[in-house]
């Protein structure tokens, strides 16, 4: 029998209107959400199984996480302060040559721990060993959109073997546990992979009617690359090859031009942007304000916490609304309740699942999280969803719920032995031969 649970807050609902109920609840049975209004006058005869009483606390959509690698996370300070393509190719590459299936599962906990405590319920993650994820993330009750990303700088033969590996962990693991996992087809990047392996992935994408997500036009290098290789920059080449014809999710689209953008709002193309690791790795600013208002979906990413250094997404949240202010000297480029829909209800749209997260509405799924606001910053408390976007942080989150179950609750981890998951993983960066 399903078990029904009131939480009674301030409902920050994330809804068509941004409607904040401030005497308010939520309800859910199972994995679905039943009630969201006023809280009932008596807490006690309200006839459910169990009534939490959070009055003041602040209750919102888990954040949607639309690109990282938690398998990096053991690569966390390793190879700081470099450009993009040394940062990659002398650093990051050498070592995760080296990754096995055990060194990801560590990495991943560690990844899983973090996004949980900081109120990130939904993740993406392209990387290699992707089973070994989806256990982890399985066992760990969060919810994901999980990739094998596929580097074609290799023998024809190796690519083959990545394309038949991400076919079987598709075939094998989309729409798996209880429906949080699903799956993507990953071609790394236009200046890692042919044109010829793109379009294989493409046509496997088509056949298993799946969503594309790809790396894109991070870095001005990569833009001229791609002109010089292909006589086109990496927007036109993609349309060119036919990957907007299916959903796809491109991560960072840092250097765009407003035809570029024009065309990924003809595609609906949905955009991640990785505002701290782009920053971080001096790969730009990605004209955010202009692809809002043109109509593409814009969601927030982490990137790895190799590069950003951490997956707490409530900064990429504050940096979300105030970089892009000082960029464009518009203090309205993109304001609060704005930056708060790129975290869930335009992060649910990068998932390709905008149907059933991002917001707190009757039907969709219990993924929420509680801020406990009795701290200074949240006071005096003007205006509930300024002060998530501009005051909170990420250690503010007290629950965790995927799916109307616990991960965490009054801060204490309940499906990941946190203790373990940090031996672990100093454990096995120490077998990386550096």
């Amino acid at each position: 029998m399903k078990k029904t649970i009131l939480i009674h807050a301030t409902v920050i609902t994330v809804n068509d209107t941004n409607e904040v109920i401030y005497d308010g609840a939520v309800a859910f049975e199972g994995n679905k959400i039943t009630y969201v209004g006023p809280t009932p006058e008596d807490l006690s005869e309200a006839g459910y199984d169990e009534v939490i009483d959070q009055k003041g606390d602040y209750i919102l959509p888990g954040l949607i996480n639309t690109h990282g690698h938690a398998g990096m996370s053991l690569l966390r300070g390793y190879a700081d302060d470099l450009p993009l393509q040394q940062w990659l190719e002398d650093k990051m590459w050498p070592l995760e040559a080296q990754f096995t299936g055990d060194t990801v599962k560590w990495g991943t906990q560690l990844s899983l721990i973090e996004m949980i405590r900081t109120g990130t319920t939904t993740f993406v993650d392209m990387y290699d060993h992707m089973d070994v994820v989806a256990k982890e993330v399985d066992a760990a009750g969060m919810r994901a959109r999980l990739c094998r990303g596929m580097i074609g700088l290799c023998s024809e033969e190796e690519r083959q073997t990545k394309l038949k590996d991400a076919t079987l962990f598709a075939k094998e693991w989309h729409n798996q546990a209880d429906g949080r996992i699903t799956v993507m087809m990953a071609p790394h990047a236009p200046y890692t992979c042919s044109p010829e392996f793109i379009t294989q992935i493409i046509e496997k994408a088509d056949e298993l009617s799946l969503p594309l997500h790809i790396h894109m036009s991070e870095t001005a290098w990569e833009v001229g690359q791609n002109e010089k290789d292909y006589g086109l920059r990496p927007v036109a080449h993609l349309e060119k090859l036919g990957m907007f014809n299916r959903p796809t999710l491109v991560a960072h689209a840092v250097h765009l031009t407003d035809e570029e953008i024009d065309i990924l709002a003809k595609y609906n193309v949905r955009v991640s942007h990785n505002v701290v690791s782009n920053l971080k790795l001096a790969s730009g600013v990605a004209p955010v304000p202009k692809m809002l208002a043109k109509g593409v979906s814009v969601s927030l990413g982490t990137d790895s916490s190799a590069s950003n250094n951490n997956l707490n997404l409530f900064e990429e949240l504050k940096l979300a609304a105030i970089l892009h202010k000082g960029v464009n000297n518009d203090p309205v480029a993109v304001p609060a309740e704005e930056a708060l829909r790129m975290a869930t209800r335009y992060g649910a749209e990068g998932v390709f699942q905008e149907e059933t997260l991002g917001s707190i509405e009757v039907g969709k799924q219990a993924d929420l999280i509680v801020l406990d606001s009795h701290q200074a910053h949240f006071h005096p408390a003007h205006q509930p969803i300024s002060h998530v976007v501009y005051a909170a942080n990420g250690r503010d989150v007290k629950d965790t719920i995927v799916a109307g179950k616990f991960l965490m609750r009054n801060h204490k981890l309940l499906t990941i032995d946190e203790e373990r998951a940090i031996y672990e993983a100093n454990r096995v960066f120490q077998t990386l031969k550096r």
